[in-house]
């Protein structure tokens, strides 16, 4: 089973931290180089992906902390998501293939922060568990709840996006997707991978508190590096 990673509700502004060598970030402990090291697809500007699920309850509480450090990475940094599909049993492969269906039809900047909210508020229409029991639905959203779903945020038609949700593309991006998160050394999301060569989660930081200041201290190390 994979584990995953408890997080608390912390935000931070990346550009607020001090020196972020002066934490004394460990390779081995605090983060984990990746070999051998993959490309990324982020030109010349140092990738930043969070692998996650919209089904991860982790990830969701995660969201706000990641929607900052986005917001406050420097001119050479860019942030990619990389959804994940660890857990069939929980519906995740149905969210990976949505949000590169979304992806594709141009609507995520609309659809990402709503599927969290679909899924864990109490009145969210895409629940994958019960509000008051916490235990599984008996009947997971399916790609067809979603389309009907993004139909309403997103003003896209529902029938539309099912048939890119289930193209040849999306299939294919769902198959890298996994690919990729199995070469990262992944196991527990969310996880972070810088520039294609460093792993960390909150776990590794030390704290949900460190995840911002490693981010950046990786960053320069990879800034000093070219």
């Amino acid at each position: 089973m994979f584990k995953r990673v408890s997080i608390l509700l912390l935000g931070l502004a990346f550009t607020a931290l001090g020196h972020a060598a002066d934490e004394g970030f460990e390779a081995g402990k605090n983060y984990f180089v990746i070999e051998p090291p993959q490309a990324t697809n982020s030109g010349d500007k140092i990738e930043v992906v969070e692998v996650f699920s919209y089904a991860c309850p982790a990830c969701n509480m995660f969201q706000p902390t990641m929607s900052k450090l986005k917001a406050a990475l420097p001119a050479n940094a860019e942030l990619v998501y990389l959804p994940a599909a660890f857990r069939p049993d929980e519906d995740w492969p149905v969210f990976q293939r949505a949000f590169y269906a979304a992806q594709a039809l141009g609507i995520l900047d609309k659809t990402h922060e709503a599927t969290f909210d679909a899924i864990w508020k109490d009145d969210g229409t895409l629940r994958i568990s019960d509000p008051k029991t916490r235990r599984p639905v008996k009947q997971m959203p399916t790609i067809e709840d979603v389309g009907a779903f993004y139909a309403s945020k997103a003003g896209v038609k529902a029938d539309e996006f099912v048939g890119v949700a289930n193209s040849f593309a999306v299939n294919t991006k769902m198959k890298r997707a996994d690919s990729m998160i199995k070469a990262y050394g992944v196991d527990s999301t969310p996880t972070i991978v810088v520039a294609g060569k460093y792993r960390l989660t909150a776990s590794s930081a030390g704290a949900i508190d460190k995840v911002a200041p490693l981010v950046k201290f990786l960053i320069e190390k990879e800034s000093a590096g070219k």
